[in-house]
């Protein structure tokens, strides 16, 4: 008897854990169910062509799924040309129509094609991001794609067609606008220029004018180094300076206007350099950059 009631209590407990055990796993899933189920919340961007025909038409024409995602309600107010797909609360993919390229659509970038569409990947450069957006450049009006990791936006050339086909206007090269200046040092500085300015960015052969040279990274804003530039405009007699190897740097944050880049200018050598950086690969370029200078060009 004692024997056959221990059996007992032993496979009713087996039971009961059995139970928990399929509750905390139908419970979890309809928390995470609920949870991708919730809509998503795009915060006011400016968007001048958000409210035209042709973003209607486009979100008309999105698939119900996308990389892997289905489709998501918006929170109200919802924008006009948006659209979001979502699997959790923080796994999700968001799409606005009608927006403008950022500032580092140059002559110098690389666009990434994706299914026969051209499009600019811009990683998200703050710490602790995992976001990467997506702008076309060649279909107006301009679409932006925001989603984590670097997965291109496929799926998305049948709702593409229903914009104009059109390539976009870049925006000026950095540093280009710089009046010019004595350029004696250039050559020698040309031949001491690193082939890697930062970790990533790769001198390239195919972009950059005379005494301008570019260094890329994909998804990143570009580097661009110009050797002779005019003496820069807004630098005061006592305003704080960078010393970098032997070598004094003045930041013009007047030039940082609509873009995450940097601009500063190598003074005390025997003519002047302009260097376009993104903050968080300049104090690289600023060590590698000195360093050529320091070997290739004579001090003032």
């Amino acid at each position: 008897m004692d024997t056959q009631f221990n059996r007992t209590a032993i496979y009713i407990s087996l039971g009961l854990a059995l139970a928990m055990v399929l509750a905390v796993i139908f419970g979890a899933k309809y928390v995470f169910d609920s949870a991708a189920q919730q809509p998503v919340a795009l915060p006011p961007t400016p968007s001048k062509e958000a409210e035209s025909p042709e973003c209607a038409a486009l979100v008309g024409a999105l698939p119900d799924k996308l990389l892997d995602h289905p489709r998501a309600e918006l929170a109200d107010p919802a924008p006009a040309g948006a659209a979001a797909w979502a699997s959790t609360s923080e796994d999700k993919v968001t799409l606005r129509c009608g927006v403008d390229l950022p500032q580092q659509y140059t002559e110098y970038s690389q666009p990434v094609d994706v299914e026969g569409e051209q499009w600019l990947r811009i990683i998200d450069a703050t710490p602790g991001s995992d976001l990467t957006t997506w702008y076309t450049t060649q279909r107006s009006p301009v679409v932006a794609v925001t989603a984590t990791g670097e997965n291109a936006p496929e799926g998305l050339g049948d709702a593409l067609q229903q914009l104009e086909a059109e390539d976009q206007k870049p925006h000026a090269a950095p540093l280009s606008q710089l009046a010019s200046g004595p350029n004696d040092m250039c050559p020698d500085l040309e031949a001491a220029l690193p082939a890697e300015i930062a970790d990533g960015y790769s001198r390239r052969t195919d972009a950059g004018g005379k005494d301008t040279w570019v260094y890329s990274a994909p998804g990143r804003e570009e580097i661009v180094v110009r050797c002779g530039v005019a003496a820069p405009e807004n630098y005061r007699a006592g305003v704080q300076l960078q010393q970098v190897n032997d070598v004094p740097w003045f930041e013009d944050t007047t030039l940082a206007e609509g873009t995450t880049a940097g601009t500063w200018f190598a003074l005390g050598r025997a003519d002047d350099l302009a260097l376009s950086a993104p903050q968080d690969a300049a104090n690289s370029a600023l060590v590698r950059l000195s360093n050529a200078l320091t070997e290739a060009t004579p001090e003032q």
